[in-house]
């Protein structure tokens, strides 16, 4: 069983990490696509820098996850390092559910936002499920697929928030408990 649960762990960060280089990729590709299009041939594409954006706007939700599970987002860890090891745990395991209930704050609202969210981007096309298949519209991309990451996000913010808070109880059970930055 807790083999299993490591597998999908593992499966789920290498996935994260794999879709953090493809925005990154993404943002690199459309810059300096827009640029090239813009200064050398005087013909910028109305989408590129929206394309950028919304790249970085992904990009950075999905790290937020990997970083909440790596425990590499900004902590006390100096503290940490002067506590007592229980106390170092109660400590980083509060910051922890903290965390947590941000992913539930950015599910609820995330919710809420996407569904209440009108607009469309005129200048981009998209891709629609209809009739049984996928079908292509030529334009005017509703804003709430850009802004569905946010719900995304406080999901993978939870699921990582409690593996982390799950790993290290059972590493304080077996004595091999140590603050996050004492891992390494």
């Amino acid at each position: 069983m807790i083999a299993a649960i490591k597998f999908i762990d593992r499966a789920v960060k290498k996935t994260l990490t794999a879709f953090c280089g493809v925005f990154l990729l993404a943002m690199v590709a459309f810059t300096v696509y827009s640029v090239v299009m813009r200064y050398v041939f005087k013909n910028p594409p109305i989408w590129g820098d929206l394309l950028t954006v919304l790249s970085n706007i992904w990009l950075v939700f999905f790290a937020l996850a990997l970083t909440v599970r790596d425990k590499d987002h900004i902590a006390l860890d100096l503290i940490y390092t002067k506590l007592p090891k229980k106390a170092a745990f109660v400590v980083q395991q509060f910051w922890t559910a903290v965390i947590f209930c941000l992913g539930i704050v950015m599910i609820i609202w995330g919710i809420e936002a996407v569904t209440t969210m009108g607009g469309k981007y005129w200048e981009m096309w998209y891709f629609a499920w209809e009739d049984g298949g996928i079908v292509f519209k030529p334009n005017y991309m509703p804003k709430k697929y850009a802004i569905a990451i946010v719900p995304i996000s406080g999901f993978l913010v939870c699921v990582a928030a409690v593996a982390s808070i799950i790993e290290d109880s059972l590493r304080l059970k077996a004595g091999t408990y140590a603050a996050s930055k004492e891992l390494e």
